[in-house]
């Protein structure tokens, strides 16, 4: 049996395809490699030493997507595939909502088509509206901000309604808060294509030379240095969590919501400062005004993660700043 991992060329799923590798997993990846490179799945392949069948296609191809899952015998999917700026996402809606939506319907067509009845879906913490109260359970108010954050709520809707559909699907819609960091090896890593929209590749990409400064949006928060607080997850740990719910859905029917986070906030001078420190080194910054949707503070409540799927983030916010850098120092200009 194989695990069919969509988008599995980008950041997460990279890191999933190498911890699902090391647990004894089968995997096997189609990507279109619109935003990603699939110089990572052949670095996975020399850390693992097994070689990932790899399919550069487009999900919303179903009837190649069948065509796999039969050739491979799968017996699972993570769906990571997907656009996922949300800057892009403002300037582009209609190209976003497609392209994000248009292929968790094919996707689910050719599981329904072919008998695949477990499904672990790359949702987000953006489905979570600005009038909640910290930490974010689950059970929070859900509505969003832009484009990219609807498309993630409403695939989540769309999910809901097939396993309603299909009750004895087994769909798991693991809502992430801030991945950063890096395989210890500083192989594999996150490598944006043009300006980074996550706060530690700006770090690291300024620390490495390519950006001159790093700017901060806004100062003026209500927190204890003016600067948002977010909930930064090391992807390791992340990649574990997806581990630890393919074994879940093996064991339950429905559709069931699943924060990923650390439980603890940190701003982002904390980061910078966390950085800096790891790794001996200065980055320069400006304080820039604040962004447009951007809130105070946001990280999560993991204790419906530690209860059903026996897992936790382990890894310190050391470890994070210190496998960003040694990604970043080995790879300055990414995987390119």
């Amino acid at each position: 049996m194989s695990i069919l991992i969509t988008g599995g060329a980008g950041y997460i799923g990279s890191h999933t395809c190498l911890c699902l590798i090391e647990k004894g997993y089968d995997v096997v990846v189609i990507d279109n490699l619109d935003n990603a490179s699939d110089e990572s799945l052949k670095r996975v392949t020399r850390l693992t030493g097994k070689e990932i069948p790899f399919y550069e296609e487009d999900v919303r191809n179903t009837d190649k997507v069948i065509e796999i899952i039969g050739k491979h015998n799968v017996d699972s999917v993570i769906h990571f595939a997907g656009l996922k700026a949300v800057g892009e996402s403002v300037a582009k809606p209609l190209m976003y909502y497609e392209n994000n939506l248009v292929s968790t319907v094919h996707l689910a067509e050719a599981m329904e088509k072919t008998g695949v009845k477990k499904l672990i879906f790359s949702s987000s913490a953006t489905v979570y509206s600005q009038n909640n109260i910290v930490p974010l359970t689950e059970e929070g108010n859900l509505g969003c901000t832009n484009p990219y954050g609807w498309t993630k709520l409403m695939n989540e809707q769309i999910l809901r309604d097939a396993a309603k559909a299909h009750p004895d699907w087994s769909i798991v819609l693991l809502r992430y808060f801030n991945p950063v960091g890096a395989h210890e090896s500083g192989t594999i890593g996150e490598d944006p294509s043009g300006t980074p929209n996550n706060l530690m590749p700006y770090v690291s990409q300024t620390a490495v030379g390519r950006r001159d400064h790093l700017t901060v949006y806004g100062d003026d928060y209500d927190t204890h240095d003016g600067t948002g607080v977010r909930d930064y997850i090391h992807v390791m740990d992340l990649a574990m969590g997806h581990v630890a719910a393919v074994e879940y859905a093996s064991r339950f029917n429905g559709c069931d919501a699943i924060n990923l986070g650390t439980g603890v906030g940190y701003s982002v001078l904390d980061m910078v400062k966390a950085f800096e420190k790891a790794n001996g080194l200065k980055i320069p910054y400006v304080i820039g005004p604040r962004r447009p949707g951007d809130i105070a503070t946001v990280y999560s409540n993991p204790e419906k993660a530690a209860r059903l799927l026996g897992w936790k983030a382990e890894r310190t916010l050391e470890d994070m700043c210190r496998d960003q850098w040694n990604w970043q120092k080995n790879n300055p200009n990414g995987y390119r």
